[in-house]
């Protein structure tokens, strides 16, 4: 057995993000194409000479910090979300965010290089999330035809987004505002369920989350169906 060894590691960059808040987070990469976001690269790797050739890319791997989990105890078992919230498993047979080290990775598009940074979309990133590498995706390696995995062979069930009149037209305001698919966002993220698995909710009951500079509430008025209720400016 080798001895128990130390090391550090250092951001090469943050991920600036329009998730604002770890809830309503997709729980995979690319369940929300419409969330975008930006890579800011640190010196010295925000270089050109750092990216020079991953024009050639369309998607990239990044290896990150669950920084807002970190903890000084390592869990053995964790109660992944996607199984209710109320069924362990090895931490190392899930994706939770309880991990020996804290790290975590997604596949995301790369839409763009700009000096010092990467614009990304479909990211499952909560804003200043610390990016410890960025990989490119070779697709003939990395996607496996054959692989399984029998806990999720399939993207989780999506339910009806419906839409108050007025939350509609505030979310298209604002998408113009930021120069973002703002209404697209909000029904990618609600129609996975962000609420625990395992909770009913009343149809009095409001949630909340916030994306970019808004907030945005919903309830649900049958217990598979969400409605959006109004859309506030959170501001800066």
């Amino acid at each position: 057995m080798q001895p128990a060894m130390t090391y550090s590691v250092s951001p090469i960059g943050y991920i600036r993000s329009c998730f604002k808040e770890k809830f309503a987070i997709p729980r995979q990469p690319h369940l929300a194409p419409a969330a975008r976001g930006v890579l800011e690269l640190v010196p010295p790797f925000n270089h050109p000479d750092a990216v020079q050739g991953l024009e050639q890319v369309s998607h990239v791997w990044l290896l990150f910090l669950f920084h807002q989990t970190l903890e000084e105890k390592p869990r053995l078992k964790v109660r992944p979300p996607r199984l209710g919230g109320n069924r362990s498993l090895g931490v190392f047979a899930t994706r939770a965010t309880h991990r020996p080290n804290g790290i975590g990775q997604s596949v995301v598009t790369l839409e763009a290089i700009e000096p010092g940074r990467l614009k990304l979309s479909g990211i499952d990133l909560l804003d200043g999330t610390p990016v410890l590498d960025i990989k490119p995706y070779v697709p003939y390696a990395d996607a496996i035809s054959t692989a399984r995995n029998t806990m999720a062979d399939a993207p989780p069930l999506e339910i009806p987004v419906i839409w108050e009149t007025e939350a509609r037209a505030q979310a298209e305001l604002h998408g113009e505002r930021l120069g973002e698919p703002l209404a697209a966002l909000i029904e990618q993220c609600l129609t996975q369920d962000p609420r625990p698995a395992y909770q009913i909710p009343s149809p009095e009951r409001r949630y909340g989350v916030r994306l970019w500079d808004v907030d945005v509430h919903w309830h649900y008025p049958e217990p598979d169906v969400i409605r959006v209720l109004d859309i506030e400016f959170a501001g800066v």
